[in-house]
């Protein structure tokens, strides 16, 4: 990984917006030839690597499609290719962004290549690239044999060309892995970006590339989205997958000789609640408490409750029942570590960590557990990897 992490530095010289956006990925070595992918899976934003494709570029090229993922990653394309044809708008969201990308390989596709206009959004090329085929079935590749009739192509300027045969045009990256978007909800994801939006914005001293720039000043106003509804979200997005026999569900190989099988969702959530003065206030962690009451209520769930300062200092626990996340008076300075530390020794394993905090402690530098940290107004998140919610309550 020495190639990305070298590509990594150039582009934090020389845009530091991305590069500081691009600190907060996961990361994953992958060995499918594909030299980079990135996508939103289970909450988290991953950056897929295959080390030997990626060093077959000019640094020049590489700094060029980290911008590119990026973008994607910025304009949330992953989470809004559902219904549409994958083929179609893997293409129209290159279209997109790569006119704004400066030294990108030579196979970059571009708007001039298909004859359309650039500073389109992905919604117009799709419509533009998907009218130039039968598009077929949502699982096949969409090429067919159709042509275009006369009048199909008029908003593309007088005299264009149709637009070329499609079956072998391929997008720079990796867009397979955006099928792992699925896993988010699309009010999830978007706030996940949002928090590493606003980091990356602040430790870059807000300095932004123009031709992001109106979408950054977006992400950086006042979420639209409730914090219940991003932390119900959350906590469904973690929730485990299990089975179990019933006999009122028909096995489908063996019929009334053996019960069928029912998935379920198992939650289990370890809750971590700062016992410094800034999170000490009745109001919030009620609040706080009365949605994780509801979100595990009718579920098979169990929820941890760990009251910390610079050490755990009481624990509760409830499953499936109400519960109350106390003012619990505990003094002393933060740590944030002690909370993470317990969850390794837990089983089964937490599916994912809820933090109230203020945000000013000494955390973990990398965490494998799904993280959302739920900060106070003028908290701040400790470190670059987990989601962030402000609890305004």
């Amino acid at each position: 990984m020495r190639g990305l992490e070298n590509a990594v530095v150039r582009l934090l010289k020389t845009h530091p917006f991305y590069g500081h956006f691009l600190l907060g990925f996961r990361r994953r070595v992958v060995t499918d030839g594909q030299a980079l992918g990135a996508t939103i899976r289970n909450g988290t934003p991953t950056l897929c690597v295959d080390p030997e494709a990626f060093l077959r570029f000019e640094p020049g090229e590489q700094r060029a499609l980290l911008e590119h993922v990026l973008k994607h990653v910025l304009h949330l394309h992953m989470t809004r290719r559902k219904g549409r044809h994958s083929h179609d708008w893997d293409l129209a969201c290159d279209l997109a962004i790569n006119p704004g990308i400066e030294g990108l390989p030579p196979q970059a596709l571009f708007p001039g290549r298909f004859r359309v206009e650039a500073g389109l959004a992905a919604e117009e090329y799709y419509r533009l690239v998907s009218s130039s085929f039968d598009v077929g079935n949502q699982q096949g590749r969409g090429v067919g044999n159709a042509a275009p009739d006369a009048g199909s192509h008029r908003d593309r300027g007088e005299g264009a060309e149709p637009l070329q045969d499609l079956r072998d045009v391929q997008t720079l990256d990796d867009h397979r892995v955006w099928q792992e978007a699925d896993s988010t909800p699309a009010g999830l994801a978007e706030e996940v970006i949002r928090g590493m939006v606003r980091e990356a914005w602040r430790k870059s001293r807000g300095e932004v590339p123009g031709d992001v720039r109106e979408l950054v000043e977006g992400m950086l106003a006042p979420s639209p989205i409730p914090w219940r509804q991003v932390l119900r979200q959350f906590v469904a997005s973690a929730g485990r997958v299990g089975r179990r026999s019933t006999w009122k569900r028909e096995h489908r190989r063996f019929a009334h000789d053996t019960p069928g099988i029912r998935k379920r969702r198992r939650l289990n959530l370890l809750v971590g609640v700062d016992v410094s003065d800034s999170t000490n206030i009745r109001e919030l962690r009620e609040g706080f408490a009365r949605e994780l009451v509801q979100i595990a209520r009718g579920r098979e769930s169990r929820v941890t409750v760990l009251y910390s300062g610079s050490r755990i200092q009481r624990i509760d626990s409830f499953c499936g029942s109400p519960g109350v996340v106390e003012v619990y008076q505990g003094g002393g300075f933060t740590d944030l570590r002690p909370v993470f530390a317990y969850a390794r020794t837990m089983q089964p394993r937490p599916a994912a960590v809820i933090y109230l905090t203020d945000g000013f402690g000494e955390a973990p530098e990398a965490m494998e557990f799904p993280t959302l940290w739920v900060l106070t107004k003028e908290g701040q998140k400790p470190v670059d990897w987990g989601m962030e919610l402000r609890l305004d309550v």
